[in-house]
């Protein structure tokens, strides 16, 4: 067989071949440009839930401290040298039994000075009373002149007078001698030791820390955000590490009036209604105040749905209009382990992205879905 070459057409080249073929894409795009292009707003799925108010949790939680009602510092009321120490710091006391001693030798003087004053008014008294007695009898017989009689009751109120002036510095120099022996004042215990033996102290200058037994309290510092959120008789439950599955029930007594200078913060004290033996004073507490002043109810979101503007807590909340993404400051209550308490910024029913909030951005179209596991919901 004979190969023979085909001639090309006369008047055709290459670049006139591939015009076709051009053509033929060209109208491929054309009718493809006629379909229904994909919609470039299409809601982006994520994991959302609508928030309740977190069950039985409707209190803020402060650590305290357990105290006496009553704490004071204990003194003698005159001055001198200590010279006996009955009690340490830790012994419990009862009213009336001694607990320190000064040098009683210059009260023990003073009484003796005291009482003889004492004596000799009275004996002028005596006198002064039978020379008035004598004297009134003469002038009701004409036998004194009336400025005789006059000398001489004026001499029985003076010797009246002295004698009652004495007795009342003779019952000072005996509290004087008594008060050289500090006594306690009611059933408690010692706290602290602020003088030793030997120490010679001014009068008032403390001895002992003092804590009446039976009423006991828990001081809270109170930041001064959520200072007005308490109320004096506000309820709250008490629980201490100390003393396990207990719970005291507890009122607030007393709201600082000012903020302490260094920490800025309120002392409040809260009285426990049925104190037990149990609480030892300086333990640890935890006070949960009961139906806070705050306007929101408490609720609780998963840890996972908290994001940060800044330094400021957030979190994202889908709209209910239109399905988009705001992003919404809240105030945290507390922070658990795995969930968070909010204060304010939230109301129940709104619906909050549960996962993936780093993710998204303000104002994005989502489709909420609910969240795979039950454990996962807000409660």
């Amino acid at each position: 067989m004979i190969d023979q070459e085909f001639p090309k057409p006369r008047g055709l080249t290459w670049r006139h071949a591939w015009l076709p073929c051009a053509m033929a894409v060209s109208l491929a795009l054309l009718a493809g440009c006629g379909r229904k292009a994909p919609e470039a707003d299409a809601a982006f799925p994520v994991i959302a839930s609508p928030v309740q108010v977190a069950d039985g949790v409707t209190a803020d939680r402060f650590p305290g401290e357990v105290h006496a009602r009553y704490e004071m510092p204990l003194s003698f009321r005159v001055g001198g040298q200590l010279t006996a120490r009955y009690v340490n710091p830790g012994d419990a006391v009862k009213k009336g039994q001694p607990l320190a001693q000064l040098d009683p030798t210059d009260a023990s003087n003073q009484l003796a000075a005291a009482k003889a004053v004492l004596e000799a008014a009275e004996h002028r008294l005596v006198f002064a009373t039978q020379q008035r007695d004598r004297d009134e009898a003469q002038a009701r017989q004409n036998l004194i002149s009336q400025l005789q009689l006059e000398q001489t009751q004026d001499s029985y109120a003076s010797a009246l007078a002295a004698r009652d002036q004495a007795r009342q510095q003779f019952a000072l120099a005996q509290n004087q001698s008594r008060y050289t022996t500090l006594v306690a004042d009611h059933d408690g215990a010692i706290t602290s030791r602020q003088a030793e033996v030997g120490q010679v102290l001014a009068a008032g200058q403390q001895v002992f820390g003092f804590a009446w037994t039976g009423e006991r309290e828990v001081y809270l510092d109170i930041p001064e955000s959520r200072i007005d959120r308490v109320v004096n008789g506000q309820p709250a439950k008490i629980t201490l590490p100390a003393l396990p599955g207990q719970v005291f029930s507890a009122h607030v007594r007393e709201i600082a009036p000012a903020a302490d200078p260094q920490s800025r913060t309120y002392l409040v004290k809260l009285t426990i209604d049925q104190p037990s033996g149990a609480l030892q004073l300086g333990m640890t507490a935890d006070a949960a105040l009961q139906g806070t002043k705050s306007s929101h109810a408490t609720i609780r979101i998963p840890s996972t749905a908290l994001f940060h503007q800044g330094e400021h807590p957030a979190v994202w909340v889908v709209r209910p209009d239109d399905s988009t993404l705001e992003l919404r400051p809240v105030t945290v209550a507390r922070y658990g382990e795995s969930d968070v308490l909010i204060a304010d910024g939230l109301e129940p029913g709104e619906k909050v992205v549960m996962h993936g909030v780093h993710t998204v951005s303000t104002g994005e179209k989502v489709q909420p879905i609910a969240p795979p596991h039950p454990e996962d919901a807000p409660q």
